[in-house]
């Protein structure tokens, strides 16, 4: 009988005592700062990633045509699949990180 008193009391106090101690916990004024944070710089990388993504499609572009122009038929079609499909990954990546971030 007093183990389980004992074990009642400990339960109790795990109960009423561990959310009053999780209640004190410092960071949620960090949190929304580094929140704030992420949402400025977003605009800012997002951009400079699709600067980059719009050098390497017209890179990838010239690549194709210099192959077409210079009889290079071999793999024409999968070299343009590629390049279609790499510029529809950078749009929809740069979708779904807005939507993860909530921008």
């Amino acid at each position: 009988m007093r183990k389980t008193n004992c074990f009642k009391i400990i339960l109790i106090s795990t109960f009423f005592f561990i959310p009053a101690l999780l209640l004190a916990q410092p960071g949620l004024s960090e949190f929304y700062g580094v929140s704030a944070e992420v949402g400025r710089w977003y605009y800012a990388l997002s951009d400079f990633v699709l600067v980059l993504g719009a050098i390497a499609g017209i890179l990838g572009g010239l690549r194709i045509y210099a192959n077409w122009q210079s009889g290079r038929h071999h793999h024409i079609d999968a070299q343009v699949m590629g390049w279609v499909f790499s510029c529809l990954f950078l749009t929809l990546v740069s979708a779904f990180l807005k939507a993860l971030y909530g921008i």
